[in-house]
């Protein structure tokens, strides 16, 4: 995440890596940076402090970041994919990602099977193998934490489940977050039904910005609750002009009270907020439970 990188005031970069990993890079933070063109000169800023006998660990293809390292790269560099034409790629052995062959050029590493889903679980896991071996890590012995890797908390954290009803938070608030997230739970699941609930929390979502990409992002859910609350500056119910598979609301109490009718029938609940989200987290359950 851009914060870990810079300060929000000066945007200078304090960390001086010898081995650095660039996830992906798309617009967001728009209260800091005006365009995406201000973010890139930032990461290259981070690009420039890794010594030549470093390493840039980087996906084989994101645009944006083929950008940055285009305006210079004096170090390493590794590639991660799901094509055999990066340096350490996946072939996924199941859809969601659950299980998958770990490649380093062309040379099969081993398997990983972990809880996790998505592909963009899986595009972590290769930057994360290769950054260890990178610094002596014995891939085998990689591999194998991998497997046994217990994911963070609100990363599609299972917060409350019956026979049924599965609840998750997440904790994702960006477009491109929520639509890998709920495609990984979508190839786990078939066609059980999911539905996402989701806060316009951050500030880049507040600003609405993301408003031309936020109701695609949603198409893998069967149904998709948005908050309106009383204090955003846009109207989240132009979403509807976009899909079809979308419901606003604007109190909490609302979102609660159609919940409880479509936990009765089962469903994959995912919260997707950055905050508290009004305590749904802790009162959902309990209306589950009572129903």
């Amino acid at each position: 995440m851009i914060r870990r990188f810079f300060d929000k005031r000066s945007k200078f970069v304090h960390y001086r890596p010898k081995t650095a990993i660039l996830n992906n890079l798309e617009y967001d933070h728009a209260d800091i940076f005006p365009d995406l063109a201000a973010i890139k000169k930032q990461f290259h800023h981070l690009v420039r402090t890794v010594p030549r006998s470093g390493c840039i660990i980087a996906p084989i293809d994101d645009d944006n970041i083929a950008d940055v390292l285009s305006m210079g790269c004096w170090s390493e560099r590794k590639t991660t994919g799901l094509s055999s034409a990066a340096d350490w790629y996946a072939d996924k052995l199941k859809p969601d990602g659950s299980q998958f062959m770990v490649y380093h050029q062309s040379r099969s590493m081993g398997q990983v099977n972990w809880a996790l889903t998505g592909d963009h679980n899986v595009r972590n896991a290769l930057s994360a193998l290769a950054a260890a071996c990178r610094v002596g890590v014995n891939p085998e012995a990689a591999i194998s934490a991998l497997s046994a890797f217990q994911n963070v908390k609100r990363r599609m954290e299972v917060i409350f489940k019956t026979d049924n009803t599965v609840i998750y938070d997440d904790f994702a608030h960006h477009p491109t977050a929520i639509a890998t997230t709920l495609h990984g739970l979508r190839q786990q699941v078939g066609d059980e039904k999911i539905i996402a609930v989701v806060e316009p929390r951050s500030n880049t979502m507040r600003l609405g910005i993301h408003t031309e990409t936020l109701a695609d992002s949603l198409k893998y859910a069967d149904l998709a609750i948005l908050f309106q609350p009383s204090d955003l500056n846009w109207d989240v119910s132009q979403l509807k002009k976009r899909a079809t598979n979308l419901e606003v609301y604007a109190t909490l109490t609302d979102i609660l009270q159609r919940l409880q009718v479509e936990a009765r029938k089962g469903a994959h609940i995912v919260i997707m907020s950055n905050g508290g989200f009004g305590g749904i987290y802790q009162k959902l359950p309990t209306i589950v439970v009572g129903q």
